[in-house]
């Protein structure tokens, strides 16, 4: 892609000086801006503030976890965020080698064999247990999602769903196979790992049986069929291990769901769906609005949070397993610092009605649409290929500073907390739509006026101190540089250290207060994070 090249910038401001001098009285047009005024009493009482968006993230498919760059990405985040579960597709798809149709513990590998009547399971949990103890070792547990279907056990071969690696969505040939193996895999890793490690870990029926995930017909009632017997499965082998669903897309079918279960007195510990910024009104609420990317996702949460309290289980917990600002690949969206201020909102938006959301995904360690093809194409990961930091990386390790109690502000571009030492951490961005062509990349900055924040934090001591990160086109913004490269598809090493150096989040700065005031410029998608202490 061509730029042009810009003049340096002590050129820039000599000339504007020496172009001063010549006319005298001319003055510099004023930005424009918004302003915001915020007032917080740091010793307010406040209500709890569990950091409910970084518990838990989600990834590439189960095989992936066994790769060097998949665990170098998890630990990463891990160090930024501290997250504790982590949740991907396929443990049960046959790249991992779980299940297999044999005869004395051996599989078959002709079709005619496996369709005799003295073909019995044969069970392989060789890289089950690899990826289970790669996680484990570097302090994340498993969200084990339940899926997809053995080809051995599958109704339908050609059941395929679209992805890459063509998992397959069909029901069981005979849910005495899929009782049998759900117990087998509980009963191994209750074994390996112990009841009181194995019963802090989530088991998710299936994911998305609403849309092309599950080829049951109808889907929805032959998906119960499913969860029942999983559900029961699982409980057979300890009452301790924690199962939910439905794991819909679009936030749909939970209060059918709950109603079935309560009904039909099967158990469940969870609830949980999935959501995401451009999903439609007409598919998540049946309407005819017009929600925006901002709002979408946690008028979801919304949603379902009154769909559980409405429930017979109004106290179950909420986990919103897939969530993200987009479910395509949108290059202006998710590789873009347009993720700070849309994650900040979000957060802002859905605390208190969701026990923990899942943000798809860690890692661009991804190949659902194929092989990656470029750093940055849009993907889902808070890291690029090749262990680049996207801004969502910033951003997240920005937002893990807040703390647990949250205190009242006025403002909806604003959030004020205090942690359990006193110190005081505010986030404070300025939303900005994503720039023009989100399908495809498109050169431009970000439409909208500098937002002033003049902050009133006179409840603290006189001698208080703010230290600030930033994160905007100049700040912690790896795409600035990989522009300036013309986004080579295939970075060479040397670029590929440059992207890694520039990803990182800027160096913070120090500011005084001013008789307990503070004033700061944010421009449009940028986030700000302030400690004062």
């Amino acid at each position: 892609m061509k730029h042009t090249k810009k003049m340096p910038q002590r050129a820039v401001l000599g000339l504007f000086a020496a172009c001063l001098c010549a006319i005298g009285a001319v003055h510099a047009a004023p930005v424009a801006s918004d302003d915001v005024r915020i007032a917080v009493d740091a010793k307010a009482p406040g209500t709890p503030f569990p950091h409910y968006w970084e518990q838990m993230f989600g990834s590439g498919r189960a095989v992936l976890a066994l790769r060097d760059d998949y665990r170098k990405d998890l630990t990463e985040v891990k160090q930024a965020t501290g997250f504790g579960y982590v949740r991907f597709h396929g443990i049960f798809d046959d790249d991992v080698g779980l299940f297999h149709l044999g005869r004395n513990g051996q599989p078959f590998y002709n079709a005619a064999d496996k369709s005799g009547k003295d073909a019995q399971p044969v069970y392989n949990f060789s890289y089950v247990d690899q990826i289970y103890d790669g996680l484990l070792a570097r302090g994340v547990r498993p969200f084990v999602e339940l899926g997809f279907m053995p080809d051995d056990m599958t109704s339908d071969p050609k059941a395929i769903q679209d992805f890459w690696y063509h998992p397959n969505v069909a029901p069981p040939k005979d849910y005495a196979l899929w009782d049998g193996m759900i117990r087998a895999f509980a009963q191994h890793l209750i074994a390996r790992y112990g009841i009181d490690e194995v019963s802090k870990w989530y088991f998710e029926v299936w994911n998305e049986p609403n849309i092309g995930f599950w080829a049951g017909h109808p889907k929805m009632a032959t998906y119960y069929t499913l969860y029942d017997h999983t559900a029961r499965a699982l409980k057979s082998v300890s009452p301790r291990l924690r199962v939910g669903g439905p794991a819909t897309a679009q936030a749909a079918e939970v209060t059918d769901f709950l109603k079935h279960v309560h009904e039909a007195n099967v158990p469940v510990d969870f609830v949980s769906t999935h959501v995401y910024g451009d999903d439609t009104a007409a598919n998540v609420f049946h309407t005819r609005e017009n929600i925006s990317r901002k709002d979408m996702v946690c008028r979801a949460v919304d949603k379902v949070h009154k769909e559980v309290l409405a429930s017979p289980y109004p106290k179950l917990p909420f986990i919103m397993s897939e969530f993200n600002a987009s479910y395509a690949n949108l290059p202006n969206v998710t590789d873009t610092v347009y993720m700070g201020p849309w994650l900040a909102n979000t957060i802002r938006a859905c605390a208190g009605k969701v026990d923990a959301m899942s943000y798809w995904s860690f890692s661009d360690v991804f190949e659902e649409g194929g092989v990656v093809r470029s750093p940055f194409y849009g993907g889902f990961g808070l890291i690029a290929e090749d262990r680049i930091p996207k801004p969502s990386f910033n951003a997240f390790a920005m937002l893990h500073k807040l703390g647990d109690v949250r205190l009242p502000v006025s403002s909806d571009s604003a959030l004020a907390t205090r942690r359990a030492d006193g110190t005081l951490v505010l986030a404070l961005w300025n939303y900005a739509s994503p720039v023009g062509d989100t399908a495809s990349y498109t050169v431009g900055k970000p439409k909208g006026d500098i937002k002033h924040f003049e902050l009133d934090l006179s409840s603290l001591p006189a001698h208080a101190a703010a230290t600030v990160w930033r994160l905007d086109e100049t700040h912690g913004n790896v795409i600035a540089t990989f522009d300036r490269m013309g986004r080579p598809a295939f970075p060479s090493r040397e670029q590929i250290r440059q992207l890694r150096a520039a990803g990182r989040m800027a160096a913070p700065e120090s500011m005084a207060l001013h008789d307990g005031k503070l004033t700061l410029d944010i421009p449009p998608q940028g986030l700000v994070v302030v400690e004062v202490h």
